[in-house]
């Protein structure tokens, strides 16, 4: 008990909108009455059942963390971020690492820079397959062979990073009926003018489980405190969830806010202009590091006053580059302008955003030399 919060360590399902039934590992069951209800059950990794001895022989990215013994030489299967982020570090950590791509990397993300970290993923020594497993073996000595349409190879452990499902389907809330997306299992939001509120009035969803909605763990966060204060009458804001920044921790960190290149031309066809530059941070100039995949590409709407709706970096500490910008869109006032009459700090990373003029349209070299 904190803060006046019950913890209860039991599994629960919905008996109506007002009614939960736990059981705890004593198998013993208690009723519990709740004027709201907020279902925060998140996501759990998918696996492939169709692929013989994968379930059985395989680890998820929930696992990687609680071996008891070092991964060895890893196969990670998936294109997500979670597939790139667990490669990137296992490659690292020195691990020989390989990772399996059925189709494109970083589905959703613009995929210019989705392809500069995939070559960067590779140059840093990650090897890059590409094709669908079709079998896990494990062989006598407890290395495992998968095999795939062009080839084969053991390895020590497989990493299964290709997805996440809705942890909804033992919840209940199909039969008090919550309103479900069939394809996904998420929980569609929206009713009564709230993002978050079910179609049963008293019932809220909230992160990954909530239909259309970004699956971050900093928007999940954002909406549990805006949805505590509006349930508790201190605060009428409700969760915006446009313009929400995000960053691929990769080993070269690739960071996102707005629309994508290709989104920004399906949703303004012919009207957007593409400002971009390769750069070389300060911090690889000494140890003469490779920075052919430092990139920046600003997306502006072609009409005057040139508004941006969208920002990508690829690079070191892209995170912590992006987070005020993010800021600066999300005012709505972000425009060419603003950016280019900035004054950069220099020498710094950030400085080359606003330094920005080179468009894509153009054809000119976008590499800035160095000062």
């Amino acid at each position: 008990m904190d803060k006046n919060v019950q913890y209860i360590n039991a599994k629960g399902s919905l008996l109506d909108g007002n009614r939960i039934m736990t059981i705890n590992k004593k198998n013993e069951k208690k009723q519990i009455y709740a004027d709201n209800i907020v279902i925060a059950t998140g996501m759990r990794p998918k696996t492939i059942q169709e692929v013989p001895g994968m379930t059985e022989n395989s680890i998820t990215s929930d696992d990687i963390f609680w071996l008891n013994k070092p991964p060895g030489k890893t196969l990670v299967i998936g294109g997500s971020y979670v597939a790139l982020e667990c490669a990137g570090f296992l490659s690292g950590l020195g691990y020989d690492t390989t990772l399996m791509l059925r189709s494109i990397p970083l589905r959703g993300f613009d995929q210019q820079m989705a392809d500069l970290v995939l070559r960067h993923l590779e140059h840093s020594g990650v090897h890059i397959v590409r094709g669908t497993p079709k079998s896990n073996t494990k062989q006598k000595d407890g290395r495992l062979e998968v095999t795939w349409q062009s080839g084969s190879d053991v390895y020590d452990t497989v990493l299964l990073a290709i997805g996440r499902e809705a942890n909804t389907k033992d919840l209940g809330i199909l039969d008090i009926g919550v309103d479900v997306d069939q394809n996904t299992g998420h929980i569609v939001g929206g009713y009564g003018g709230e993002s978050e509120r079910t179609s049963i009035p008293n019932i809220y969803a909230i992160g990954d489980i909530l239909h259309g909605r970004p699956e971050l763990t900093p928007v999940a966060i954002q909406a549990g405190k805006l949805l505590a204060r509006r349930l508790y009458g201190t605060s009428l804001e409700a969760m915006d969830y446009e313009l929400i920044p995000t960053t691929v921790f990769t080993p070269l960190e690739y960071s996102c806010a707005g629309l994508s290149e290709e989104e920004a031309e399906s949703r303004f066809p012919d009207e957007i202009e593409v400002y971009h530059s390769y750069y070389k941070p300060l911090e690889y100039s000494l140890p003469h590091t490779s920075s052919e995949h430092c990139y920046i590409k600003v997306v502006c709407l072609r009409q005057f006053p040139h508004k941006v709706i969208g920002i990508h970096i690829t690079g070191p500490n892209s995170g912590e580059v992006l987070q005020g910008f993010a800021v600066a869109m999300r005012t709505d006032s972000l425009t060419l302008q603003v950016l280019q009459s900035s004054v950069g700090i220099h020498p710094t990373t950030a400085e080359e955003l606003v330094k920005l003029h080179i468009t894509k349209r153009s054809g000119l070299d976008p590499t800035v030399s160095e000062c």
